[in-house]
Order: structure tokens, then sequence, then C-alpha cells
């Protein structure tokens, strides 16, 4: 087993769907998710959601949701798929901020799994 696939292992990742999907090709993998921290979704859906603006807030976070499904990264699918199907329907709930707080720390953790890769791959 290789850096990479240990790192995305225990990131929660699923190393050989997610592969599959990039046919095997980890350096663009690493490329596309940096696009990840470059999109505005995560921003959009914290505005939309102080606004209480819930359609902007849906649209961002099942933007979000496909996005991390694509890139095999499960413990932000998950996060951010919790709010999707509430959003869908606009559905008034005080958990909002807490559900956001999740996605955040995810996303975070996305990005460390980001830098980690980014390292391996120049080793």
């Amino acid at each position: 087993m290789g850096r990479f696939e240990e790192a995305f292992g225990a990131y929660g990742g699923d190393y050989k769907i997610t592969m599959e999907r990039f046919m095997g090709n980890e350096a663009l993998y690493i490329r596309l998710l940096g696009m990840l921290f470059q999109d505005e979704n995560l921003d959009l859906l914290g505005r939309a959601l102080d606004s209480g603006d819930l359609s902007g807030a849906f649209s961002a976070a099942h933007t979000l949701k496909g996005v991390a499904a694509n890139l095999g990264l499960t413990p932000l699918y998950k996060a951010v798929g919790a709010m999707v199907e509430p959003l869908r329907t606009g559905e008034p709930r005080t958990d909002y901020p807490l559900m956001y707080q999740t996605v955040t720390a995810e996303f975070q953790r996305a990005r460390e799994l980001w830098t980690l890769l980014k390292e391996g791959e120049t080793m």
C-alpha cells in the first residue's frame, strides 16, 4: 500500500473506487482536489444560511455534495449531505449553523489531505 492510498484511507475515503474514477492517476486527482479550495460554494452556503436564503443554501450545498462525491471525499460528502434534503424542501431548522460547522470542519480535513498528498507527490 502506497503513501497516497494510506493517507486517503486514513481520511475516510475509498481509494480503490476513487482511483477507478480517475483512471489511477493520482497526480490528476491531487490537481483536481486542489481546485475544490478555489470553489466558492462553501462560502456561498454560509452566507445563504446567515441570510436565511434556504434556496441559495440548497444550491450551494447540493453542488458541494456532488463535488465531494466525485472526489471520493466521503466524510465531507456525508456532512454536507445531511443538509441537502432539509434544504431541498426548505425546512426551517435551528441546527443549520451546527451542520455548517461540521461541513467546514470536514472541508478543512479535506484541505489537510490535499496538503499531505501534495507533499507525498514531491518525495
